[in-house]
């Protein structure tokens, strides 16, 4: 059995020249220069399971979450932590920014801590090449390194706008990361808001540039369509009589100038007709007679053609008593004026005294609109300025028109004057008293002035507020003076220069971000603790 061992013995032999070891024996191992034997580690024990989604939640046994995760094994420090190596002589020391808790809880320190079970806290240097305690980092935790080339962090404001900040990063009674305020943002003006350009798309922002313009505005007026008063005329015979024939004996009915209207006897007129036939009949006898008599025959006659002639008598009628000397028992009276019959009192077999209106006519071809426009608007509309008018009649056609004339008077309970309104009516579409609507074009001065749309202003009542692009995704708030407004533009008179870009949408949600700005710049960073120095809670 010894000899069986023997035989069976492994011979161990260093071969120098090959720099390996050799295991002779039933089997042989070759090992490569500078190898290890590997071991198997021994297991370890985990301390706890923390949430694999970076929650504040921890078990003390494998758990799973309502996602089917396995909850992640946290391991002892000093086991799992790789070895740190060495600094270098030459680099200086960093100061940490904040120390934070090693667990990946929303725990922050401004000075070197412990947990409770007496870890130590990680600290979280300017740059992401810091050295660490910890190989794991919460996913939670605000990166202290700014990106874009921001600037530093001065400090970390509420995120639900409350006038609070914090040196450090830390979290809301809700759970909401406070949101790091940089460098650059803090030297902007007050208020200037910075939007990521992925959320300038999601909110809709359109930009308009301020411009020069010349600008009209439309005054809006209702009124009523009325007869031209210098187009109508009305039939009233200057002396008395009885109408023995009516021609014209409809309201409405189309005349011509010189058309007969009615016959009438008068037995006054027939009179002066007889008595102007006998002096022209005497001028006549006493043509040869001396001259004291030819004047006075020719003196009674012209008396006679002055009564006639007051009477109204058509030229016609005093020609056709000078060729024939005969008297006619009726007269024809005509229109004077081309119209239609707007009123008619006339009856046939009627008495009428002197001065008594017969007929009214109007000739209707140039209507007037009488628009009542409000005090606040009189002063911008003056005569020669276009309309455009509307018809409840006729509500797919538009009629132009011209301003005429201002009206002196003001109605002290509507608190609006009139306008006249001249309109061409050649087809006879308009008639009186209809309902109409009115446009009129006044323009606002008589040089540019510098512009914008309306929905770019927010107005707040006391303060109007203008949103100012000074680069892509920047914008700054600008107070403004306001001018006239007309057509969707406003008139700016101070506060921005042609050219200037300026938010005509979405403003109001970039405007409640630049209050919420002003508003923390109005709190000033709080210091940082000096080093040992425990932060004040």
């Amino acid at each position: 059995m010894n000899r069986r061992l023997l035989g069976g013995a492994c011979l161990l032999a260093v071969a120098t020249a090959g720099a390996g070891l050799w295991l002779t024996g039933p089997s042989r191992l070759f090992l490569a220069p500078g190898a290890a034997v590997a071991q198997q580690p021994p297991s370890r024990q985990p301390l706890y399971y923390r949430d694999p989604s970076g929650g504040p939640d921890f078990s003390p046994t494998p758990k799973k979450d309502s996602q089917g995760r396995d909850y992640v094994p946290v391991f002892d420090e000093a086991e799992q932590a790789p070895p740190v190596a060495a600094p270098s002589p030459a680099a200086p020391a960093r100061q940490p920014l904040y120390y934070q808790d090693p667990t990946g809880r929303s725990e922050y320190s401004t000075t070197p801590r412990k947990t409770v079970d007496g870890r130590d806290f990680v600290p979280v240097y300017e740059d992401t090449s810091a050295p660490s305690h910890s190989a794991t980092a919460p996913a939670s935790a605000p990166a202290p390194t700014p990106p874009g080339g921001r600037g530093r962090i001065l400090f970390y404001r509420n995120p639900m706008g409350l006038p609070d900040t914090s040196p450090m990063p830390k979290k809301d009674s809700m759970g909401m990361d406070y949101i790091p305020v940089y460098e650059d943002e803090a030297n902007q003006p007050t208020g200037t808001v910075t939007v990521s350009p992925e959320r300038v798309q999601m909110l809709g922002v359109r930009i308009e540039a301020a411009a020069e313009r010349t600008m009209t505005r439309s005054i809006r007026a209702v009124g009523t369509i009325a007869v031209d008063e210098r187009r109508l005329a009305v039939v009233a015979p200057r002396f008395e009589g009885w109408i023995e024939k009516l021609l014209v004996n409809e309201t409405g009915q189309p005349v011509r100038r010189g058309q007969p209207l009615f016959e009438v006897y008068s037995p006054e007129l027939a009179a002066a007709e007889r008595e102007y036939v006998i002096a022209r009949q005497a001028e006549g006898t006493m043509a040869h007679a001396d001259p004291a008599m030819r004047s006075g025959s020719a003196g009674i006659a012209a008396a006679a053609l002055t009564r006639l002639r007051n009477f109204d008598l058509p030229a016609e009628e005093v020609a056709r008593l000078r060729r024939t000397g005969r008297v006619s028992n009726t007269l024809t009276l005509t229109a004077p004026m081309d119209g239609v019959v707007l009123e008619k009192t006339a009856l046939q077999g009627m008495r009428f005294a002197p001065g008594d209106a017969l007929y009214r006519i109007a000739d209707l071809s140039t209507v007037w609109l009488l628009a009542d426009v409000f005090e606040q608007d009189l002063g911008l509309v003056g005569p020669g300025q276009e309309a455009s008018i509307a018809m409840t009649a006729y509500p797919d056609r538009r009629f132009a028109g011209r301003v005429t004339f201002v009206y002196p008077t003001l109605n002290a309970a509507t608190r609006t004057a009139r306008v006249r309104i001249e309109i061409p009516n050649p087809e006879g579409l308009l008639k009186p008293d209809m309902y109409a609507t009115v446009e009129i074009a006044a323009p606002l001065g008589s040089k540019p002035m510098i512009a914008v749309p309306d929905s770019a202003v927010l107005d707040s009542g006391t303060r109007q507020v203008v949103l100012v692009e000074r680069a892509p995704g920047r914008y700054e708030p600008r107070v403004v003076t306001l001018g006239r407004r007309a057509n969707g533009q406003v008139e700016i008179r101070q506060g921005i220069s042609a050219g200037d870009k300026v938010v005509v949408g979405a403003n109001f949600l970039i405007d409640a971000e630049s209050n919420l700005r002003a508003a923390l710049q109005s709190f000033a960073a709080p210091p940082p603790p000096a080093p040992g120095q425990e932060q004040p809670r």
